[in-house]
């Protein structure tokens, strides 16, 4: 999330093997462990792209790295991309939302109304005066109207 500052918790060391049987590459990577959510398991850069001398070619998604009986290719599609973004633009919008609800919880606890407060326990205000609603019924039903209202 931009703006926000991520502390690593903690460092793994993971082996990690790129292609097949016939052709692979395998170094093992640290990788820092952060208290964040997200939609990525892990995130190779620079330091992934030195150790396994990887060539990224971001327009056809494609790294290139040497391996022991010729280049070793990882791509994946452009579809695969677009799901992925789309993937991670519903996880952020689903945390902003959580954020938002928990906001929205602790203002209304703070802004509650008093519990011991009933709609009988209603008092009138200064400039209210009281008028039948209907004067030829036995009961005795008013309504209450202001004195002090605007003539708009």
């Amino acid at each position: 999330m931009p703006g926000k500052q991520a502390i690593p918790l903690w460092q793994i060391e993971l082996p990690i093997t790129f292609e097949d049987l016939t052709n692979y590459r395998m170094e093992t990577l640290t990788f820092e462990v952060v208290g964040f959510h997200g939609t990525y398991h892990a995130i190779l850069g620079r330091s992934c792209y030195v150790k396994f001398m990887v060539v990224p070619n971001y327009t056809y998604l494609k790294l290139k790295m040497s391996g022991p009986h010729g280049v070793i290719t990882i791509g994946s599609t452009f579809q695969r991309a677009y799901e992925c973004e789309v993937e991670c633009c519903e996880h952020a919008s689903a945390i902003i939302t959580s954020m938002e609800l928990i906001v929205i919880k602790e203002r209304s606890t703070e802004e509650a109304p008093d519990s011991k407060w009933s709609a009988g326990s209603f008092e009138s205000t200064e400039g209210v005066k009281e008028f039948l609603i209907d004067p030829s019924s036995s009961e005795d039903k008013v309504v209450h109207i202001s004195t002090t209202l605007s003539s708009k």
